[in-house]
């Protein structure tokens, strides 16, 4: 079976590289071209490297940095992975959809848009059919396909779990983001080495209203959104990978603790059915540690190998004065980042959308 050629945009930074990474010799999917700014053109992906916990292949290291080329773009491949700056994304994106390019995309600049989804498979798949109201699918095949911010990503999951189960009511949420999340360098170190730094710009709203339409529903080529409130703090901590999440749940109904944690371990998605190869066995792990969940511990979590990073833990399940609480933790450029898109375009492939 041939295999799907894909560009790479934002080749230089992080999740450009997380990109590439998931890429490496995957079943469906072969890289036709790293893609950045005029200032990178020629240098080798190794002049540039900023993933330091993955060893790539040598060939990997060798390739070239290319200006993006949005003609040459559409000319080669059907599938582009989007890693640029959002002031950035929001055209780029735009002109490869109309050119006939599948775009999956790390940047928030299309999220809100009315026929584009906030894509997490195990969570709202039936939401990719939004793709079809899209005015460049019917007219050149080219769409655009978001996934969530990278804390939104982390619990959305669980919720989903919850929520199906049990009935949400009300979702409180503190988070403890890591450093790269801010993207390549992240935050000053002046600024983060032994501080907590309770402002990420327009974090809370994003994830307010991006939870809201991942939960809903998309009928009649509208999104709406799921009812139930979400209330955010967000705060940035001295973490290299990996962002920790509190929760604090008001639910319609009042399950025990071992029906919650049966809820969650239990919970499978489209993605496991279909066996996609970036797919977590479980998505969802329960630790029952009193210190778990914790990034140096569970950032990495998930199987296969292709899926290390890819699985949410959640732990601390407790239950107090009629609230649930506990704590998430993710890989914020790997589920939540680049590893979230590349899932996307498999389930893409797998319902026959590409």
């Amino acid at each position: 079976m041939s295999k799907i050629s894909v560009a790479v945009l934002g080749a230089t930074g992080m999740i450009g590289q997380r990109f590439i990474q998931m890429l490496e010799d995957h079943p469906y999917f072969e890289i036709e071209g790293l893609y950045a700014s005029e200032r990178s053109q020629g240098k080798r992906l190794g002049d540039v490297l900023k993933v330091r916990d993955h060893e790539y292949l040598d060939d990997t290291m060798d390739r070239r940095i290319e200006t993006m080329d949005i003609s040459k773009i559409a000319k080669n491949c059907r599938i582009a992975f989007s890693g640029i700056p959002s002031d950035l994304a929001g055209p780029t994106e735009s002109q490869l959809a109309e050119a006939g390019v599948a775009v999956f995309t790390n940047a928030g600049s299309h999220r809100m848009d009315p026929h584009v989804p906030i894509l997490i498979p195990e969570v709202n798949p039936d939401q990719f059919e939004a793709v079809k109201d899209q005015p460049t699918y019917n007219s050149t095949g080219g769409y655009i396909v978001t996934n969530a911010n990278c804390s939104s990503t982390g619990i959305a999951a669980p919720l989903k779990a919850i929520d199906d189960a049990f009935g949400l009511k009300q979702v409180f949420v503190s988070t403890y983001q890591a450093l790269s999340g801010a993207g390549y360098p992240g935050v000053p170190s002046l600024d983060a080495v032994g501080n907590v730094v309770p402002f990420i710009s327009h974090e809370e709203e994003k994830m307010e209203s991006e939870l809201a339409k991942m939960l809903g529903t998309y009928q009649r080529g509208e999104f709406e959104f799921a009812k139930f409130k979400v209330m955010a703090n967000c705060a940035r901590v001295p973490v290299v990978d990996g962002h920790l999440e509190s929760l604090v749940l008001d639910m319609e109904q009042q399950p025990t603790l071992e029906e919650l944690e049966r809820c969650l371990v239990s919970f499978r998605g489209e993605p496991q059915r279909l066996e996609l190869p970036s797919a977590p066995v479980q998505p969802i792990i329960v630790r029952k540690e009193d210190n778990r969940p914790q990034p140096v511990f569970d950032a990495m979590a998930g199987r296969p190998v292709r899926a290390r990073g890819m699985a949410v833990t959640v732990g601390r399940l407790r239950q107090s004065n009629g609230y649930y609480k506990a704590f998430a933790m993710s890989h914020n450029t790997l589920r939540g980042g680049a590893g979230g898109s590349v899932l996307n375009a498999e389930l893409a492939k797998a319902k026959g959308i590409l």
